[in-house]
């Protein structure tokens, strides 16, 4: 008797009327894990030959067939489990199936239940089993289910398998429990397996010396070792032990430079992360989706437009889809670096947008002051039926709130809730709390944040007190000021916000009040910078620097802008000079601010009519706004700077944001 293989199947006419000669074990078990694992109309046509040939009674069929709708993709959940009590007597694939389909479709409650269920019918577990049953039990934050579970493993004898061992490992290890962690570590031979598992718990609990101690202790680690000390230390903020250990290891995987460059991304330390990425285009690594994605985020914090778009170009050339991470990845670096038009290109190709992608795209217009653009895609949404979540809202009521559109972002606060179901949170306040104080709208900002029905984080007073600051309300400022300190003594940028608003009022005497309050509790602010990316090479930029191998002529290129925006009528705003200097100085001072220097910089260096690009960490001086404008118009270059809060596009001496920020 002859069978079909799966690769003779005519897939395009699948169905019980053609099928005139029988279908093997082998062809339709290949048709479930390779054909309709991204198509549910084929998975529907197999499911329809299985029964027809009757091959469900096939117990690892069956347990296939259950995966196969188990895929999140599909949505398709609630088949798995009708098809699950339509089996007379499941053996343990069949059981295991639907233990991983409850996991994966986040429910591990029923998980754990369908456990309890093949034990009370006597069937017998397998190593393959237990994993999954000590993720679920770290889902739902029980760790007595863990040790019921640990306790199983021990009965059934599955102890000496390492994969087993080092689930339970992970799950001790997530609440904390290392000691019991440990002795599981400790049972029997050593198993590389456990050992990194050991070691990354504890990392993640910052019991850094009892990992090194472990790491240390044996000679027989692989790589993935190595790898787990590189992003454990990472993610504790000791990049630069993480960097050692990296420059130490004798051989590297892709997760290797991965994890290094996610360290470096974590840390803040963008162009060390870029550094990282280049020697390991000189290895000759071709980089994967993940790889691409950290990258992308270095790119788009540091203002590396060209290193973006030859990622993207990389992605084309090499057939990477867009999936969910890597399209959203790269949409947020373009609209992170001012490329809208590139971002919208990105998002539009993507064949299967995920939430996070909507979300994305609604934060980069809502950076842009595109409020409207932003409303449009939350209705597409809508009307696609993406359900949205809190983030989404987040992202509409930022756009509002740069758009200065109180009335319609109340209206979508209010939607959000009646419509979504979606429970506002502290901060979904925290924006509505910066819509009102941005309008000027300060008492009713004070009067929001007062009936809260949260405790305000410091944040949301941080947008209050950032108001008064544009607004020049300094007894408001004075009193949130002090408030906040109080509630966030560690943070500089508070003292630097109270500082400010004494400074534009003239209140030297407060000013050198808040100096000493930071000197006594050793609090230091973060110095501003403003970076500019030059055919791929990254210029950074502080206030008055004199380092840069240009200086001196970045600043006669900032003399010739003094004297032309003079003529068209510029005057400093030396309110926005934090000391108590002579006046003369002020302008002195203004001039050398990071932002100014960088524009310069981009003048000199670049042709006649070439857009200009800055990042700047803080957000921008009044003064340095009206000079990027007459800038822009005086001389004839378009230029987008990146300031803390959003984007400024210039051009013939306008701001995209409308002197509205």
């Amino acid at each position: 008797m002859t069978t079909t293989t799966a690769t003779e199947l005519p897939y395009h006419h699948l169905n019980t009327e053609n099928i005139n000669q029988p279908i093997s074990q082998k062809s339709l078990l290949n048709l479930l894990t390779t054909k309709c694992t991204t198509s549910l109309h084929l998975l529907k046509q197999t499911h329809s030959l299985i029964l027809k040939t009757n091959h469900l009674q096939d117990h690892y069929i069956a347990g296939s067939l259950i995966k196969s709708y188990s895929n999140p993709h599909f949505n398709t959940f609630t088949s798995s489990l009708q098809l699950f009590h339509q089996l007379p007597n499941p053996n343990v694939f069949v059981w295991n199936s639907i233990i991983k389909a409850c996991f994966d479709n986040n429910d591990p409650s029923s998980a754990l239940l369908y456990y309890s269920k093949m034990v009370l019918t006597n069937s017998n577990p397998n190593k393959f089993t237990y994993p999954v049953l000590f993720k679920a039990s770290m889902a739902v934050k029980s760790v007595y289910e863990g040790v019921q579970i640990h306790c199983h493993v021990v009965k059934n004898g599955f102890m000496d398998d390492g994969y087993v061992r080092s689930a339970g490992i992970q799950m001790y290890a997530s609440f904390g429990r290392l000691i019991e962690a440990r002795m599981m570590c400790d049972y029997g031979e050593f198993d590389v397996v456990c050992f990194n598992a050991m070691v990354d718990g504890y990392l993640k609990h910052g019991e850094i010396e009892a990992a090194w101690v472990l790491f240390r202790s044996k000679g027989e680690k692989n790589v993935g070792s190595w790898n787990v000390m590189v992003t454990g230390l990472g993610k504790c903020g000791l990049v630069e032990d993480a960097r050692k250990v990296f420059d130490e290891m004798p051989e590297r995987d892709e997760i290797s430079w991965s994890a290094m460059i996610d360290g470096y991304n974590r840390n803040g330390c963008y162009k060390e992360a870029l550094e990282v990425f280049r020697a390991m285009q000189r290895e000759n690594i071709k980089p994967k989706k993940f790889v691409l994605s950290s990258v992308a985020s270095a790119c788009a914090n540091v203002g590396s437009l060209d290193q973006g778009k030859w990622i993207h170009g990389y992605v084309r050339e090499s057939s990477i889809e867009l999936d969910g991470v890597l399209g959203t990845a790269l949409l947020d670096m373009y609209a992170k670096l001012g490329r809208l038009d590139l971002a919208w290109d990105v998002f539009e190709t993507m064949k299967r947008k995920e939430l996070s992608s909507w979300n994305a795209m609604i934060g980069g217009l809502a950076m842009h002051g595109r409020a409207k653009d932003a409303i449009e895609l939350l209705l597409k949404m809508e009307k696609q039926r993406v359900k949205p979540n809190d983030i989404t809202f987040v992202g509409v009521l930022n756009a509002c709130a740069h758009g200065g559109l109180v009335d319609v972002g109340f209206a979508y606060f209010n939607r959000m809730q009646e419509v979504h179901g979606v429970e506002p949170t502290v901060h979904h306040y925290g924006c509505l709390v910066d819509l009102l104080a941005r309008a000027g709208r300060l008492a009713e900002a004070e009067e929001l944040i007062s009936i809260m029905p949260m405790t305000p984080s410091p944040a949301v007073w941080g947008a209050l007190l950032g108001a008064c600051k544009v607004h020049g309300n300094i007894n408001l400022g004075e009193k949130v000021g002090n408030m906040l300190i109080k509630l966030d003594p560690k943070n500089g940028g508070r003292y630097a916000l109270l500082s400010n608003i004494y400074a534009k009022a003239g209140r030297w005497d407060g000013v050198k009040k808040v100096r000493a309050l930071m000197k006594e509790n050793n609090i230091k602010t973060t110095t501003g910078t403003s970076t500019i990316d030059l055919n791929g090479i990254i210029h950074e930029f502080k206030i008055g620097d004199p380092d840069h191998p240009q200086s001196r002529d970045i600043y006669a290129m900032v003399d010739e802008m003094i004297v032309k925006l003079e003529l068209e009528g510029y005057v400093p705003k030396t309110s926005e000079v934090l000391f108590d200097i002579e006046e003369d100085e002020k302008e002195t001072t203004l001039w050398q601010h990071s932002e100014k220097l960088a524009i310069a910089f981009g003048l000199i260096s670049t042709s006649s009519g070439t857009p200009i690009r800055v990042t700047k960490n803080l957000r921008m001086c009044e003064d340095c706004h009206l000079v990027i404008k007459l800038v822009s118009n005086v001389y004839k270059r378009d230029i987008v700077v990146r300031d803390r809060l959003r984007f400024h596009h210039f051009r013939n001496g306008k701001c995209s944001c409308k002197d509205y920020w």
